[in-house]
């Protein structure tokens, strides 16, 4: 992982995302502990939360920009790749030199590399937009060495002593955070995502059919180019 961040930060050409997601926050008059200037009353029994809100990242390591969404719903694989699609659709003019996007992610269920729905997505996103893409994934437990993950201890000291009893509440700690020095661009996702989408076997073959696998690496490092492979076929004589 050191190595490819390195080639990524020498490479005018390859632009360096980190992509994760925080812990499900819940909507209520629940304690977040915390020190606050103020008297709050919070409930002394977990009555059931009025929704929860998760926040998903995508840091543009290099210039140290944050962009959150704020879930209402499921954090899916159609859900993520819709983030990615949307930062770039918004970002990619600032780039005309960029062809290779390096996401640097944890492998969690919805975004690891075996997850069809997600790899199909993902080689969707990289044919639609002429972009190379990347993949990079964190083994397990070392989730705290993807850049985004520092981000998320920012919200947590500005909130804390508050209560989160509404999702604007929730969206407006987020908006008035900071990191390194400057405030997050914040959106708040309504849209309710299916969750259990897959593709068949079969379906899965021609997706795997246009990524490239590092050997011995296999499900850490996938490469998905632009230009979708085109089988070939044998002349005659």
């Amino acid at each position: 992982m050191s190595r490819e961040r390195a080639k990524a930060a020498n490479s005018p050409n390859v632009l360096e995302l980190s992509m994760d997601a925080k812990a499900v926050i819940k909507v209520g008059e629940f304690s977040r502990y915390g020190v606050s200037r103020v008297l709050v009353f919070t409930l002394d029994h977990d009555h059931g939360a009025d929704g929860k809100v998760t926040p998903y990242g995508i840091l543009l390591t290099a210039h140290k920009e944050l962009t959150v969404s704020l879930a209402t719903g499921p954090v899916t694989a159609d859900f993520i790749v819709d983030q990615l699609d949307a930062w770039w659709c918004a970002h990619r003019e600032r780039f005309p030199q960029v062809d290779t996007l390096l996401l640097l992610q944890d492998n969690g269920p919805e975004n690891q590399s075996r997850r069809t729905q997600f790899l199909s997505r993902i080689v969707a996103f990289a044919q639609a937009h002429r972009i190379n893409v990347r993949l990079a994934y964190y083994p397990p437990y070392h989730s705290k060495y993807n850049p985004v993950e520092r981000c998320w201890g920012v919200p947590e000291q500005h909130w804390n002593g508050s209560v989160s009893d509404t999702v604007e509440t929730i969206v407006n700690f987020v908006q008035t955070m900071t990191w390194k020095g400057a405030a997050p661009i914040v959106q708040l996702v309504t849209t309710t995502y299916a969750k259990g989408i897959s593709l068949t076997r079969a379906a899965m073959a021609k997706v795997e059919a246009q990524v490239q696998r590092l050997a011995g690496l296999e499900a850490w490092f996938v490469d998905i180019l632009c230009a979708p492979k085109v089988a070939q076929v044998g002349g005659g004589h």
